[in-house]
């Protein structure tokens, strides 16, 4: 059964917070599927995620354009995808999916265009505009990720 925890976020320090701790949570194999709307904060979440786990000072691009970037990190290399304009679910395999769910970590902005190729274990991340800085954060682990995310968040 899955795992939901809602979290609000007050300003770009608490997504960065949100971003550490899901960090320590991560290992090879995992899916984080970032949904919300244009501006929500997904990138600029994946942005604190990559640097908080490898160069602080790293540039992390949105992968609008490229469809994806790739992050050699200790332990694993981490793969953030914009899958905005893909228009099937199999066009992802041209991306490096297959290898990424086996040996990597995916960030993926617009999951739903996976279809059935969204991993059964997985992490949600669901970003909402609450104001001008603010966000509301509700994380919804899936599988394996159920309990994972009651572990990792709590007091």
């Amino acid at each position: 059964m899955p795992q939901a925890l809602t979290l609000d976020l007050p300003d770009e320090a608490a997504t960065a917070n949100l971003a550490a701790r899901v960090g320590r949570l991560l290992r090879p194999g995992d899916v984080v599927a970032l949904s919300g709307d244009l501006g929500a904060g997904k990138s600029a979440f994946a942005r604190h995620l990559i640097r908080g786990l490898g160069d602080a000072e790293e540039e992390v691009p949105s992968p609008t354009f490229t469809l994806v970037q790739t992050y050699d990190l200790p332990g694993y290399t981490l793969w953030h995808f914009d899958l905005y304009r893909l228009t099937e679910p199999d066009e992802v395999l041209e991306l490096g999916w297959e290898e990424v769910i086996h040996d990597g970590v995916a960030l993926v902005e617009w999951p739903t265009r996976l279809g059935p190729r969204l991993p059964a274990d997985r992490l949600e991340l669901d970003l909402a505009i609450t104001g001008p800085d603010s966000r509301r954060a509700t994380l919804t682990g899936h599988g394996a990720w159920a309990s994972r995310l009651g572990r990792g968040f709590e007091p």
